[in-house]
């Protein structure tokens, strides 16, 4: 049987409880299992999953990453959203916590890139549903745009459920 789905991550990081405090108030994740100082075990908000995220503290000395400038690596992780509206609540939470790096429209992808305190990037997106996948869609192919998130939201719709034949089944 082939791989299924990716079941969780794990970064190190420099003060597990300030990125926890991050991922816990910024992106909405709760905590699972906590070793004070050391790890934390974290579920995304709509997740059934034992746990989505892993962070293991490595220490205030610890030096930035350096994948994909020096170094082999993952460039990031990316987080889909249900809808547009949570999209833009979670823009507007990056923005307050000065972590929003950009937002790019990929067609079929609308795309938010932060990083996170210790500068690890990540990605939170909302998929177009299959049925609104038209040919204008796709005659864009693999672009990159600058996102007018407003502009999508008019016209999708705030909740209009994203992924839904793409990622999620119909």
């Amino acid at each position: 049987m082939p791989v299924q789905r990716l079941n969780h991550a794990v970064l190190y990081v420099r003060d597990v409880e300030r990125s926890l405090a991050f991922y816990r108030d910024v992106l909405g994740f709760r905590v699972k299992v906590e070793i004070p100082g050391r790890a934390v075990f974290l579920q995304a908000e709509g997740s059934t999953n034992d746990h989505d995220l892993g962070l293991f503290a490595i220490g205030a000395g610890a030096g930035p990453s350096q994948a994909g400038h020096s170094t082999v690596g993952l460039y990031h992780l990316a987080w889909e959203v249900d809808t547009l509206a949570e999209l833009s609540r979670i823009r507007d939470a990056l923005l307050v916590a000065g972590a929003l790096v950009g937002e790019s429209d990929h067609a079929t992808t609308k795309a938010l890139y932060a990083q996170d305190p210790d500068g690890l990037e990540f990605e939170v997106s909302w998929l177009l549903p299959a049925d609104l996948i038209t040919d204008d869609v796709r005659a864009q192919g693999a672009t990159t745009r600058p996102l007018d998130l407003a502009g999508e939201i008019e016209r999708y719709g705030a909740a209009t459920l994203g992924g839904i034949g793409v990622s999620v089944r119909a």
